[in-house]
């Protein structure tokens, strides 16, 4: 066995810098030897590093030798194995594997397969079968292949940045926005940087080239230990898990890491790596921990589609919502208050017209608005639960020597608000909206544009209904969705997330929530997946991700079932029976989401050519000369006294320089008006990005822009 570890070692021991960079010839000579200074600069420790993963490798092996042999000895019965079209392969328990069913179907199956899930539980291709089971396979077309590649990706980058940095790895999961990877580490003072990428990617490319096998074991608490007591972050993430948790290890080349899995097959179906990013974090996002250093990666099963992705965010970066809101004067953030940001009049008018868009629906759909306060005493959050498990996120402060903390959701006020008198059946489903501020005490380093901030708005609402009216409630609020998303642009996917291994609550009642929602989820016509054991604690979910012009995905509406606020607030109604108490479900929902995040993602998803209906520049009207310029000035006030914004170009510039001006503001009407014009009371209209331009009354021109708004054009 030591012989074995031995050369296994060797083998994984030949990380040498300099021989992987000179292996990449499209690399230039001055950066290779830029990254390759400041990795031999980095004080590794070689001796350390070679003894970890001796060690590690030896007591893997040791545990990995002796599960097999018990594999081998239980009773090897044939099993069956149900296929999604209802075909049936015969198997062995604890010897079949879904790769050898793959195997058996098609070469090109297996070549693809990179998970697979058994009874709806994801199961690694070449871990044996426990029993008769349903089984599925997934490729990289599938979300749960996608992420488990993303999440084997990582474990390489991991392998990669611990042979060359001697780093402390601490954790390495695929993003939950959907899009490649990172991993946490501990470098001590080494700060990365883009120079260092070149050399983190040689060594990936030398793993996946490898083929090396994703190994899985699982170990007692005590095994884990003694596997990563070097590791101070390992140490604490074993010991904070339940006791009853199973805790599996697996192992690709040199190395070792503590993980839950699944995995694909080996290293070599991963053809295409790029590192995107690295910043600073905190262990376990608390400031007052260790700082870390966190590379972002992204892999593909093929260089086309890494290209593509490469190719997209090039398309991102001259479209980001910072750069355009700077451009277009819409808002700014000022070091005096990070994380809560000014919007400009220009930016006001679309924040307002998105807040009017959702309350025209509001009238339409039965919700009633409601305002509650910005903070409360810390007594509320401890009925809701959230000073147990959010109160780290929330602005504190003291008034008369109580604690007090600014709202960072809705959810417990409202609750406040239907405790305030006894509701009837006949008044349920209430629905509260309401657009408070919120406040989150998010840390300085996370802080992101409007996509991540301390102070914003959401389109909150909360329904309180009978347990008979959820269908037909979240019926509503998918229509809801549906219809704000089409007239946005944006495409979305529908995930129902269903009870978790840990919940509250009766089964009897999850089952039935969960019933309503995958019948509203079947009259809505629109196609969905099921996310098994993804709900909260609390109650079933759907989880809506939209996708935007740039094809990129975001979470922005929820809709959730809450079973336990209404019991923490004891909230109740009269049931038919006026001598009888009933408690309500509670739904939580949101369209827009934040505010400021839908503003940044319309804003980028729109390329900064805001549609008419919601555009803070909608018309410019532009006088050839000096004599026309009195009748643009009421051209102006006639479209303004209409409601739209409007503006009028009175500078000394030639027409044709006033015209290209006004389409780089990216006003939708340029409306020039000339002695012609003038004579006879028309305008000559021009739309931003055509060429083309016609005549028309000012009469025409305004049942045009009604016409518009109305189709959200």
């Amino acid at each position: 066995m030591l012989c074995r570890v031995s050369s296994t070692l060797r083998r994984y021991s030949s990380f040498q810098p300099v021989l992987i960079l000179l292996s990449k010839p499209s690399s230039s000579p001055r950066h290779l030897f830029s990254a390759f200074t400041m990795a031999s600069s980095h004080p590794k420790d070689e001796a350390y590093l070679n003894q970890v993963i001796e060690k590690r490798i030896k007591i893997f092996q040791s545990i990995q030798s002796q599960q097999q042999s018990h594999l081998q000895s239980l009773p090897h019965d044939p099993i069956k194995i149900t296929l999604p079209d209802g075909s049936v392969k015969e198997g062995k328990k604890w010897v079949s594997s879904p790769m050898d069913i793959a195997q058996g179907i098609s070469k090109s199956l297996a070549a693809n397969a990179l998970i697979s899930s058994a009874n709806g539980v994801l199961w690694d291709m070449n871990r044996p079968l426990e029993g008769d089971c349903e089984l599925k396979i997934f490729s990289f077309d599938s979300d749960e292949g996608r992420d488990t590649f993303w999440h084997s990706s990582a474990h390489i980058l991991g392998q990669s940045l611990e042979s060359i940095y001697g780093c402390k790895l601490c954790i390495g999961p695929c993003t939950t926005r959907g899009e490649g990877f990172y991993y946490d580490a501990f470098y001590g003072e080494l700060g990365l940087n883009e120079d260092h990428f070149k050399q983190i990617e040689a060594g990936a490319s030398k793993a996946f080239a490898e083929k090396q096998p994703f190994e899985r074991i699982e170990v007692t608490r005590e095994q884990a230990l003694e596997i990563f007591s070097e590791n101070n972050f390992k140490v604490e993430i074993i010991n904070d898990l339940p006791p009853e948790k199973t805790i599996t290890v697996y192992r690709c080349g040199p190395l070792v890491d503590l993980c839950r899995g699944p995995h694909i097959p080996n290293t070599s179906f991963v053809k295409a790596f790029a590192c995107l990013k690295a910043s600073s974090a905190y262990w376990r996002g608390n400031k007052d921990r260790e700082s870390l250093q966190r590379v972002y990666g992204i892999s593909y099963p093929d260089q086309k589609r890494l290209k593509e992705y490469i190719h997209q965010l090039e398309e991102a970066k001259k479209y980001d919502h910072r750069l355009l809101g700077t451009k277009q004067e819409l808002f700014f953030c000022h070091p005096l208050s990070p994380g809560s940001w000014f919007f400009l009049p220009h930016g006001n008018r679309i924040y307002n017209k998105l807040m009017e868009f959702i309350r025209n629906e509001y009238w339409k759909r039965g919700y009633q608005e409601v305002k509650s306060p910005n903070m409360y005493n810390m007594s509320l959050w401890e009925t809701s639960g959230h000073a147990a498990n959010y109160k780290e996120n929330m602005f504190l402060f003291e008034i008369e020597k109580q604690e007090f903390g600014l709202k960072p959701m809705n959810c417990p006020g409202h609750c406040l608000m239907f405790q305030h008198r006894v509701h009837s059946y006949r008044e349920l489903p209430l629905r509260f909206a309401d657009f408070g501020v919120l406040h989150r005490n998010e840390a300085s380093g996370a802080l992101t544009g409007l996509t991540r901030v301390r102070r914003f708005q959401q389109d909150d609402a909360h329904i309180f209904c009978r347990e008979s009216q959820i269908k037909e409630e979240v019926e509503g609020v998918l229509d809801f969705i549906d219809y704000a998303y089409t007239v946005f642009g944006f495409t979305y996917e529908l995930k129902l997330s269903t009870r978790p291994e840990k919940y509250l609550g009766d089964l009897a009642t999850w089952e039935r929530a969960e019933a309503a929602l995958t019948e509203a989820l079947n009259l809505s016509g629109k196609p969905w997946q099921i996310n098994e054991g993804d709900g909260a604690f609390y109650g079933p979910k759907i989880d809506i991700s939209v996708s935007d012009a740039l094809n990129r995905k975001f979470q922005c509406a929820t809709l959730q079932l809450d079973f336990q606020l209404p019991e923490r607030f004891k909230l109740e109604y009269s049931a038919e029976d006026e001598a009888k108490r009933e408690r309500p479900v509670m739904i939580h929902r949101a369209i827009l989401g934040s505010v400021e995040r839908m503003f940044a993602i319309l804003l980028e998803h729109y390329k900064g050519k805001w549609p008419f209906w919601l555009s803070p520049r909608q018309a410019i009207v532009c006088p050839v000369s000096e004599k026309s310029q009195i009748y643009a000035i009421e051209v102006r006030d006639l479209l303004h006294e209409a409601g739209y914004y409007v503006d009028v170009d009175m500078t000394d510039r030639k027409i044709q320089k006033k015209v290209r001006e006004a389409q780089l503001a990216q006003y939708n009407y340029i409306l020039v008006v000339g002695e012609e014009e003038l004579n006879t009371k028309q305008v000559s209209v021009r739309v931003r990005d055509k060429a083309d331009h016609k005549t028309m009354s000012i009469e025409g021109l305004l049942q045009h822009f009604k016409a518009e708004t109305a189709a959200f054009h």
